[in-house]
């Protein structure tokens, strides 16, 4: 099978190879894969970021559909369609997997790092650990739910916004289109844009969002506390922008009691205020993308319509050419691997 592969020397960009795949155990399902998402997690892989991960496949928003199962299997059946997330599989013990917060499980694997992942044409999925994708919904538009969806739906959950209060977003990209969606049309707040990209706001707009602010052009810190009722600023921000000022404004345009939720990862630091920390109540808090259950609730927001990513499709041959316009702001939405053609 096809397959794409962090190289042997990691410089950001993968190698398109033909790969074996190894025999299904008792528990796992084998997927003829449809569909994957390119992440930019992807991007920090194949640079070696988090470590050499040489030879590993690709791939964590991957749609597949079961063409065998192992004898131990009762969740999936041959035919279903089925997701390849970051979240491949946990200790199924710890306190983290009994409590509902399986992502923070120390001992787990995550697809396109740890273990290969579905970009490719086949992979391999622990049934149990695959979300069935509901009839109704676009696989193409599932993909990228089975990572950007489940990561902002996560993170405005634990927001704790409530309908009608103001939150923010920065970054309107891939990340950011979704997370304005989920913010309006589930959580019903008060949303509030902050990009440099004026297009990228204007799509927002669109979308749903109540106000935009173009950061290049004026201070989002200001611009957002005028945009509240009271101008006392936003009960909740939320980070997919991978600037680090991002962050720091996201922390300063917070009411008392705000919250600012982590969600893109730069490889960077950031300062905070411990006075303000503490006089004005706030929290900083990460989100790390979702649960299975938290998957399955985004592929019904996506199935009823209340959620539709922004997608366009690609060959696999033609993953380094994604890569670059990525790491150049180009892509407007998610890019899909297509494999059905």
């Amino acid at each position: 099978m096809k397959a794409a592969v962090v190289r042997q020397t990691p410089d950001g960009y993968a190698d398109v190879v033909e790969k074996t795949l190894r025999p299904i155990k008792d528990n796992e399902a084998k997927l003829k894969m449809e569909y994957c998402g390119v992440c930019h997690t992807d991007l920090h892989v194949a640079s070696g970021e988090y470590g050499n991960e040489a030879g590993t496949t690709l791939g964590h928003e991957g749609i597949g559909i079961v063409t065998e199962i192992g004898k131990d299997v009762t969740s999936l059946k041959v035919g279903d369609r089925v997701s390849v997330a970051w979240f491949y599989e946990g200790c199924g013990h710890c306190a983290y997997c009994v409590s509902g917060n399986e992502t923070f499980c120390r001992e787990v694997k995550n697809a396109g790092y740890t273990v290969d992942g579905g970009m490719a044409e086949e992979a391999i999925v622990v049934a149990d650990y695959a979300v069935k994708v509901p009839d109704g919904l676009d696989p193409i538009q599932a993909s990228s739910l089975t990572c950007a969806g489940v990561t902002t739906y996560k993170a405005i959950k634990v927001s704790g916004i409530q309908p009608g209060e103001p939150i923010v977003i920065f970054g309107a990209g891939g990340l950011g289109n979704l997370a304005i969606q989920f913010a309006k049309n589930v959580f019903n707040a008060y949303v509030i844009v902050v990009d440099i990209n004026q297009d990228k706001l204007d799509l927002a707009k669109k979308i749903g969002a109540d106000v935009v602010i173009n950061s290049a052009e004026k201070d989002p810190v200001d611009a957002i506390k005028a945009a509240t009722p009271d101008n006392l600023g936003a009960q909740a921000s939320v980070v997919t922008a991978v600037a680090r000022v991002a962050f720091e404004q996201a922390v300063s345009c917070l009411r008392p009691m705000g919250k600012m939720v982590a969600v893109a990862l730069p490889n960077s630091d950031m300062s905070l205020s411990i006075p303000t920390t503490v006089f004005d109540g706030v929290q900083v808090a990460g989100s790390l993308v979702g649960t299975r259950l938290d998957l399955k609730e985004t592929f019904e927001f996506g199935r009823r319509g209340l959620v539709k990513p922004i997608v366009a499709t690609r060959k696999l041959e033609e993953i380094n050419d994604i890569i670059d316009e990525m790491k150049a702001g180009k892509i407007e939405g998610r890019m899909v691997i297509d494999f059905t053609k």
